[in-house]
């Protein structure tokens, strides 16, 4: 697989349900992807079919340096047994949480960067207690590069609004 094309993946499965992080071997590490990891890499867009909920393009791009920049030991979370497990569990629950997504997303005021992150953390924290427990070394990375991405998206806004909502969902869930 090609670092580029799985990493926009990635960035995209990670803002959709963080608690995946589902992400990439960063350029220095030459270690492949499990089978289970790639496939969800590939297929898990596709088991959440959201309509509105909306990325921001900023929100996107820190979140691709966080993935990025990921250490070995972090990285090593990322095995046969957890990726298998969290395939199973987005394909059980792809499609209740797309419709959580998108009615948060729709019902949420003011401009996309509020809009992504109040829907996409009130998303998270109502499903992440239900994600299987091989995945929780998983959402640990999750959360830090929720964290970390959250905490730069709210120190670079030029827009108080942004600010404002990138710093209220930094704490995570």
């Amino acid at each position: 697989m090609s670092l580029p094309r799985t990493a926009r993946r990635a960035v995209l499965t990670a803002a959709l349900v963080c608690v995946s992080t589902l992400t990439v071997p960063s350029t220095a590490q030459a270690a492949p992807l499990p089978p289970a990891c790639q496939e969800a890499l590939l297929e898990t867009l596709d088991k959440f079919p959201v309509v509105d909920f909306t990325v921001p393009d900023k929100a996107k791009n820190t979140m691709m340096g966080q993935v990025l920049g990921l250490s070995e030991a972090d990285q090593a979370v990322f095995t046969e047994v957890a990726c298998a497990a969290w395939n199973t569990w987005a394909t059980q629950n792809g499609q209740a949480v797309a419709t959580d997504l998108d009615s948060r997303y729709r019902n949420a005021a003011g401009p996309v960067c509020n809009k992504f992150a109040r829907s996409a953390l009130a998303t998270i924290k109502k499903y992440a207690p239900n994600v299987p427990a091989e995945t929780r070394e998983m959402e640990r990375v999750a959360k830090m590069v929720w964290r970390d991405s959250t905490e730069k998206l709210a120190a670079d806004a030029t827009n108080a609004d942004c600010r404002t909502a990138y710093n209220a969902v930094k704490a995570g869930w």
